[in-house]
This record gives structure tokens, sequence and C-alpha cells, in this order.
């Protein structure tokens, strides 16, 4: 039996090539005759990088240093490989923006930048690239990209690189260089890798829906609404709305889906001519995940809470539905599952396994995720492989 496991991280315990190697682990103490591939899997988010340079082995990985969400400097990197003739780099936004950089004590999202991020697409540009994916992410940031932008010269430093609340005093011409960068990126293919379709701004939007992840009071995500609609107001001052090709009518990019993406990040980079395309996919496309469960028997996944986030966008639900397009049965085993049977059918799982089903079982899990996992699938294995 040829088993694919083909896992996203589990947030906040284990990487997606270490949750990989758990669940294999456990299929090998129950299954020894089966043949498994390992493919760790990402969304965009933290792991995006890692997933890619494995699946490009004559890529190229560019080491920088670069600003994190606070200003200090951190190791980044950036993987460029020659596909059809253009020179890609791919980049992880996370390396320079995330979450996982700040102490608990240290997230702030009023005061957060990206603008480390912009150094990143800095590197790629002077590297040559003339197609740059940007994996979304992870962030701890909440400033709509200014930072970003401000990096790459479009505004000072000490307006645009402040946080997001700062943007709230944004003067009419904090903008005044965007044109002069966009015009950088006007022969360079931007693609947004994102599992996130929020907008800018609103009730489904980066401050409301992300912010408070990332230490927000509701006072405080409500601040920096106000700060990000300043922002975007600059913006349509500075630079002309693009039209809509169907309507001919302006297209505020604001409203675009993934522009509210890491904090806002998404919308910097609509500005810079970008589009976006699902994370998951793009990493599907780039491991070649679709031949490989076609030849395999069944496809193992997993992520840290198969929630009803996983069901829009997320590696579950990607590997789910290429898996269903074969015809290769798919199970998920999770941290946690709170989506019930009748949903995870709906993606095409033919099964959903915890590692976590009461309290104290999640207090086991979180003290020793590894070991916990690997038991899991212990159980699992047992129920779909067959004996010999």
């Amino acid at each position: 039996m040829h088993v694919v496991i083909a896992p996203d991280c589990f947030t906040g315990t284990l990487t997606a090539q270490q949750a990989a190697e758990a669940i294999a682990s456990g299929w090998r103490e129950a299954a020894p005759h089966d043949l498994l591939t390992l493919l760790p899997l990402s969304d965009g988010g933290p792991g995006f990088l890692e997933v890619l340079g494995a699946a490009f082995p004559q890529a190229e990985t560019l080491a920088s240093t670069v600003a994190d969400p606070l200003g200090r400097e951190v190791p980044a990197a950036l993987t460029l490989v020659d596909l059809d003739g253009r020179r890609t780099a791919y980049l992880e936004s996370a390396q320079a923006a995330g979450l996982h950089l700040l102490d608990a004590d240290e997230r702030n999202p009023a005061v957060t930048s990206t603008w480390g991020v912009g150094q990143l697409l800095d590197v790629a540009l002077a590297a040559g690239a003339t197609r740059i994916v940007v994996g979304l992410g992870g962030s701890a940031t909440n400033d709509g990209g200014a930072g970003l932008l401000a990096a790459l010269g479009a505004g000072p430093e000490g307006a645009l690189a402040r946080g997001g609340l700062a943007l709230a005093e944004l003067s009419d011409d904090a903008l005044a260089g965007l044109h002069e960068v966009r015009q950088r990126f006007a022969g360079v293919e931007l693609v947004l890798a994102t599992d996130v379709d929020s907008p800018l701004l609103g009730l489904q939007g980066a401050s409301a829906v992300f912010a408070p992840q990332k230490g927000a009071s509701p006072e405080l995500a409500q601040a920096l609404e106000g700060a990000l609609g300043r922002y975007a107001e600059v913006v349509r001052r500075t630079v002309p709305e693009p039209t809509d090709l169907l309507t001919g009518k302006p297209r505020r990019l604001d409203k675009e889906p993934g522009a509210g993406a890491a904090g806002g990040l998404g919308y910097a980079l609509y500005l810079l001519g970008g589009t976006r395309v699902s994370g998951v996919e793009e990493v599907l496309r780039a491991v070649g995940f679709r031949d490989l469960a076609a030849a395999a028997d069944l496809v193992v996944t997993g992520e840290g809470c198969f929630d009803w986030s996983s069901l829009q966008g997320k590696v579950v639900a990607g590997v789910a539905a290429t898996a269903l397009e074969t015809a290769t049965p798919s199970v998920v085993i999770a941290g946690q599952t709170l989506v019930g049977r009748r949903e995870a059918m709906t993606l095409g799982l033919s099964g959903t396994y915890a590692v976590a089903e009461t309290p104290a079982q999640l207090e086991a899990a979180m003290a020793d995720p590894v070991g916990t996992l690997r038991a899991r699938a212990v159980r699992v294995a047992a129920t779909w492989s067959p004996s010999r």
C-alpha cells in the first residue's frame, strides 16, 4: 500500500516536516510493509519556503538579514529558481513579519511593521527576479503593508513604518514616492499566495478579524480600522484606481479578496500590481501533488486544528479536493477536530481523526506533540492499512 503523508504545520507545536515525520513513524510501527511518501505542505504561511525548497532541488537559496516586526535584525532567505525561462523568487513574509518572531508580551499590532518584507522584495529585484511569489500568513502586523512600501522608497520611514496605529496621522503626501516604486515593479509578475480572502477594511477585514489574534483589544482593533481607512484614503489621493475591464468603473483595491491578508500586506502588494492565487494551490502545483495522489492508495493530511476555517483555502481542503479528483481516499489527523463528519465529507475526506478529544488529552498533546501524534497515527494505520 502506497501512502502519501502530506500535512500542514501544527501551529505552535510542529512544523509540517516534523508532523509528517511523526505520522510516518507511527504508521511504520503499525504497517511496516507500506510505502510512505512524505510531503510536508504549506498554504503560504510559515514553512512556505521550506516546502518549496524541497520541491525545487535545483533552486538557489539567497540568504539575507532583514528587520523583524519590531525592527530587530533577523535572518531570512528567498528561493530562486528558473521556471519556464523566467527567474522566479519565492518569499515567505512570515520570515520578516511573523508572529512567531515575537514573545507573547511583545505582540502589539499597533506598533509592528512590515518593513522587513519590503527588504526581501528589494533582494528579489536585485537578484533579477521577473516573477515574485510572496507567501502570506502568520503575521504579527496590521499596517496594510505601509512598512513594506516605506522600505521600497514610497515614503518616509517615520510615517509609514511605525506600525498600524500611526497611519491615522498620515499626511496627504506621505506616499509621494509610490509612483516610482510601482514603476520598479512594472515588468515583474507579483503574486500573492494566501489562504485569506478578506478585504482590507470592514467587518471581515484585517483589523476586525485578525488583529485580535495578534494581541489587539477590541478598542485597539477599532482604532486600527480607522488608521487603515486613513491610509487607504492617502493611497487614493496618490495613485489613480485601476479600471475594471468588465464594468469600466474604478476598482477599489482595498476591497479586493486577499487585501486584508497578513494584516493588509496583500493590499500593498496589490498596489504594486500583484495578483492573488490560493497559497495551497500554488504549493500543490509546485510539488506535483496531483500526480503523487493519483499514484497512491491513500493520502493522509493534517493540521493543528481542523475547524471551520479549514474548509476553505487551507492545506487540508486543497489536499482533499485534489485527492477527490484523482479518486484517492484521503483522511486527516489533526490535533483537534471541530468539524462534523458531514462537513468533512463535503471536502471529500474519508475520515477525520483527532489527537486530543478531551482537555486532559489536549494538555498531553501540547506537552508531547510528537509522541501523541505518532500514537494517533499508529491507530489510524491499523484501521486503513491491510494486514499481512
